[in-house]
């Protein structure tokens, strides 16, 4: 699961731009609303109070020192695997022990998914709205709308050559932020007094809507699972360094965003963003560009997130196998189209249902909240599983799970106002996640390998002698998973010799596996029966494509030319033309088997979920013209009298496991 390690950044001044850049667009961009938010919250005769501004303000603080600091950047963050972050990566790190963390694991990226789902069109209408002010002729949903398709429809010609500008762009907002709120706080130090958390703790007990005032404060650390997810591209020390400036900067602007609301009781009211508000006349203008052009990075950042988690999730069988495209040569900069295309579906109904920031903020946060929780869990698993002592994991776990159920039951409130959005489309994907991963797991479960012995090889060479069995194709090529080159699944024995015997001139089981490197092809053959039965196995980095008929008969001519194999029909009538080829893709279906009706719920769902998927012979780019897709049963316990099972019980053929 891990990234090609020499296009990691090295740690440096490159490398913390480039932090400020890729990890930080999303918290970065908090400030647009979340102050805005806390003030919807708040009756009309508070907006300005003094003690619950600060008390407000001091929550943010400590939120974002305990939540994002504490948590993540020194704590979570040390939870690598080989590099890479993010909650899938950590469940990598613990699955082989606590199996039954998957159900964790999924929940945690499927509320992130949908918070990636969210975030794009929360923080651009946001920015949107702050031009409106200015440029009343802007319509805010249609700007809003032109930004995020356009910004989806770039995605397949890659972020990279954008990627190293995200960095200064970034950091000019981050100082930029700093710089409006220092010249606020210079006029109010009383707002200082938020450094205190007895502010927040007194905020918290005697604010009206408490729980309302905490879901808005919460807005402030969403941005923390997709900085634990970042790991990977910018390093550890890379972000722990740069999130010194970044807190630093955001805390100055909250602190000046308080101070502008305490000095201006007279112009507060509901539905006034005080991060525009207290921008000077002559930079509102620049102000909002900055802030559009942030809120499209920080979009970017959880796109190009989203893909990472599903790519994460294939590989440890949470989700099915889709087209991922890499349009630069590094792995992690990939595009997956379909998951490109449903986000940017999802994104627009999220638009056009919500219409406002204000409204969003409702729909806003409350995934996030579950898949810190599940981070938290997995977390102490890794504690555990690490041999940390329990007087250390426990209570620490604990206290982070205390205060984000606290977030959680807080976000709840907004389920009935929109927050049923974001959990409606989190519930989808983990159903679909848990579907897919026990589906395969029950497949699995059935799963037999046969070896490819002398009594295996003799049946292959009876069937291909025996004219009376219709000939297949003159090269007949099984697509194989199985890791040992002696052995096959039983269902490519079962479509060879039991389901109308497969007769051909040569034989080939092949194969393919993925590999870090962008543009490597290498292949072995193994001979079993020289001209006869042979095995590929292709290595093909992940910038080739896969195009497995190709690959095939490319090898096919070499090996012809090095006489190791006759590629010419058989046929007398076709005078030495060249033989024809057949790609077999072997699929279980599951018939004449006892399965519980818990197993056969989820096996229907699981094959509903590879329906929308796509299917094998799209994944290894086989020509349709020459690719066959046979079913075979899952298990096979009817039918103890026909070759297949003669074979299998007789004590020459063979074992049943993958050695």
């Amino acid at each position: 699961m891990g990234t090609n390690k020499k296009h990691r950044v090295p740690f440096g001044p490159l490398g913390i731009i480039m932090a400020i850049g890729v990890v930080y667009g999303d918290i970065g961009t908090s400030p647009l609303y979340v102050m805005k938010s806390i003030l919807e919250a708040l009756p009309d005769n508070q907006l300005s109070r003094p003690d619950y501004i600060i008390g407000a303000v001091s929550c943010v603080i400590w939120t974002l020192t305990i939540q994002t600091t504490l948590k993540y950047v020194i704590l979570t963050l040390r939870a690598d695997n080989n590099g890479e972050g993010g909650i899938l990566a950590l469940y990598a790190l613990i699955r082989q022990k606590f199996r039954w963390a998957y159900i964790i694991a999924a929940l945690g990226a499927a509320t992130l998914l949908a918070d990636g789902i969210i975030t794009p069109a929360m923080t651009v209408i946001t920015s949107m709205e702050g031009l409106n002010n200015i440029v009343p002729e802007v319509p805010i949903v249609p700007a809003t709308l032109v930004i995020v398709i356009g910004l989806f429809l770039i995605q397949p010609l890659g972020t990279g050559s954008l990627g190293k500008y995200f960095g200064t762009m970034m950091l000019a907002w981050f100082i930029m932020m700093g710089i409006v709120g220092a010249s606020h706080v210079i006029h109010d130090f009383s707002v200082f007094k938020a450094f205190n958390p007895m502010y927040a703790i007194r905020f918290l007990i005697h604010a009206p809507h408490t729980m309302f005032i905490l879901g808005a404060v919460f807005l402030c650390t969403t941005g923390a699972e997709a900085l634990y997810s970042d790991l990977g591209h910018c390093g550890l020390k890379n972000i722990q360094i740069s999130w010194i400036f970044v807190k630093s900067m955001l805390i100055i602007n909250y602190l000046g965003q308080a101070a502008w609301i305490i000095d201006n009781p007279g112009i507060v009211q509901h539905g006034i963003n005080p991060f525009f508000a207290m921008m000077p006349s002559w930079f509102s203008f620049i102000g909002v560009l900055m802030a559009t052009a942030a809120s499209i990075i920080a979009s970017q950042a959880l796109i190009s997130g989203s893909f990472t988690v599903i790519s994460e999730a294939i590989s440890l069988n949470l989700w099915p196998n889709v087209k991922i495209k890499y349009p630069t040569n590094i792995k992690g900069q990939m595009y997956i189209p379909s998951i490109n295309f449903i986000m940017m579906i999802l994104c627009i109904i999220i638009i056009l249902m919500f219409e406002s920031s204000s409204r969003l903020e409702a729909a806003y946060g409350l995934a996030i909240t579950l898949s810190m929780l599940m981070t938290t869990m997995l977390l102490f698993l890794y504690f555990r599983e690490t041999r940390k002592p329990l007087w250390f994991s426990l209570p620490i776990s604990i206290f982070f799970f205390v205060i984000e159920f606290s977030f959680f039951v807080a976000n709840m409130q907004k389920f009935a106002h929109g927050g049923f959005a974001s959990i409606f489309i989190a519930g989808i994907i983990f159903f679909m996640m848990y579907s897919w991963f026990n589906g395969r797991r029950i497949k699995r479960h059935y799963t037999t390998y046969d070896q490819i012995n002398e009594a295996y090889l003799n049946h292959i060479n009876e069937i291909s002698e025996d004219s009376t069995i219709p000939k297949s194709a003159t090269n007949l090529v099984y697509i194989t998973s199985a890791n040992n080159k002696n052995a096959l699944e039983s269902k490519i024995t079962y479509s060879l010799f039991n389901k109308f015997p497969k007769r051909a001139d040569t034989y080939w089981f092949v194969r393919i596996k993925r590999t870090d490197s962008p543009y490597e092809f290498e292949y072995d053959v193994k001979t079993f029966v020289p001209g006869k039965v042979f095995r590929i196995d292709l290595r093909i980095g992940f910038k080739v494509g896969v195009h497995a008929d190709k690959y095939v008969r490319l090898i096919c001519n070499k090996m012809e030319k090095e006489n190791l194999v006759n590629l010419e029909s058989r046929y007398p009538s076709m005078h030495g033309a060249r033989g024809d080829f057949a790609f077999f893709v072997v699929d279980r279906i599951f018939r004449n088997i006892e399965l519980s009706a818990g197993q056969q719920i989820i096996l229907a769902f699981y094959n509903l979920v590879k329906r929308l998927s796509t299917s094998d012979t799209q994944m290894l780019d086989l020509d349709p013209s020459f690719a066959v897709v046979e079913t075979v049963p899952l298990v096979n316990v009817n039918h103890k009298d026909d070759i297949l099972s003669k074979l299998l019980h007789t004590s020459e053929f063979g074992g049943n496991e993958q050695k």
